[in-house]
């Protein structure tokens, strides 16, 4: 639908990244989509081609990384909408002995004071998924509580822990009964099954796990899969069009998923110091690493390459799925190709009046 957009993804392929999917909506329409690349391209972190190689489609699916943290969020605030927990309130009335001073409120916004990562998979190698939730949901504070920002998925594992004990259901049910559910998203879940592999785009290849090679069709982040591939921080496999939907959904003031003065709460800066951008309840705003020169919209980018932008003033979502660590990460271009369709995005919304 745009010869542009198609030209920007195919110079970032496969360079940047072996598959990539965007899509460009102007007031709840597509008004650009593109796919280009490879799902699967790679055997091994050598660069050994596959034999087959299938193409990415719209409808391919993508581990969104920590765009699950918007999803987890959108639970936290749907229990906070019936006072099943409140922002404010510690999470110590769900984790008894954890420090007072974690609130809902602070986990959202990474002001708690964790630290940003815990390998559990290699501090308990021998453990199951829920002694090492224990372990994480037990990390002490280290940093100075209620700021400066630091980005913490420690955080958000606590964080959708205290939804399942709020909710009282495990996290995937929850994001199922109150987000993919209710928006129809059929292709966004955790742990993708059999039927949908062939849709699943690859990431990294690895050596540790069973079956060393590129992962496909689980959970590419080393913390989530060593929770049995569902965690707050991470875990959501979903195609473009699910994540347009849950982005416009927060657009347009939360639709049959949460109330409108509650999307406002969300999308409002929280007064977190210390980050590059401001910081909303698990949303980002004005990023710079993703809105490009949407100045003032808000989202989440994910580690495996991939990026949500809602931009309210200018009515436009923007969706870029990538596979950008397969077969390794560190691979140049990201920030270049999330930039670019970002100003492609622009440049329609213009075009259309935005």
């Amino acid at each position: 639908m745009s010869d542009r957009l198609d030209a920007i993804l195919a110079g970032a392929v496969p360079g940047t990244c072996s598959a990539a999917v965007a899509l460009i909506a102007v007031d709840g329409a597509v008004v650009a989509s593109s796919a280009t690349g490879e799902l699967v391209r790679h055997l091994d972190a050598t660069g050994t081609l596959a034999a087959d190689r299938p193409p990415a489609r719209r409808d391919s699916i993508f581990d969104l990384a920590s765009i699950s943290k918007l999803f987890t969020t959108a639970v936290v605030l749907s229990l906070a909408e019936e006072g099943r927990l409140g922002l404010d309130e510690p999470v110590s009335a769900w984790l008894p002995g954890r420090d007072p001073r974690i609130t809902p409120r602070r986990l959202l916004t990474h002001t708690a004071g964790l630290r940003p990562t815990r390998r559990v998979d290699l501090e308990l190698p021998g453990a199951g998924p829920a002694a090492r939730l224990a372990a994480i949901t037990d990390t002490p504070v280290t940093r100075p509580v209620g700021g400066p920002y630091l980005y913490t998925d420690v955080g958000m594992v606590m964080m959708g822990h205290v939804a399942e004990l709020a909710g009282g259901a495990p996290l995937d049910d929850l994001v199922r009964d109150r987000v993919t559910g209710v928006l129809g998203l059929a292709d966004t879940g955790y742990r993708p099954g059999p039927e949908a592999l062939t849709r699943v785009a690859a990431t990294e290849w690895k050596a540790e796990r069973p079956g060393p090679g590129c992962v496909r069709g689980e959970v590419h982040d080393e913390t989530s899969y060593a929770l049995g591939g569902v965690a707050g921080h991470a875990g959501l496999f979903a195609t473009a069009d699910d994540v347009l939907t849950f982005g416009e959904t927060l657009r347009l003031g939360g639709g049959a998923m949460l109330r409108p003065g509650t999307v406002a709460e969300m999308l409002r800066d929280q007064g977190a110091s210390g980050a590059e951008f401001r910081h909303g309840l698990g949303v980002r705003i004005g990023d710079p690493a993703i809105v490009g020169p949407l100045t003032g919209a808000f989202g989440h980018s994910g580690f495996t390459g991939t990026s949500l932008v809602v931009d309210p003033v200018r009515r436009l979502t923007v969706v870029l799925l990538t596979n950008a660590v397969h077969p390794v990460r560190g691979r140049d271009g990201i920030r270049a190709l999330r930039h670019a369709v970002a100003a492609e995005a622009l440049r329609l919304a213009a075009q259309a009046g935005g």
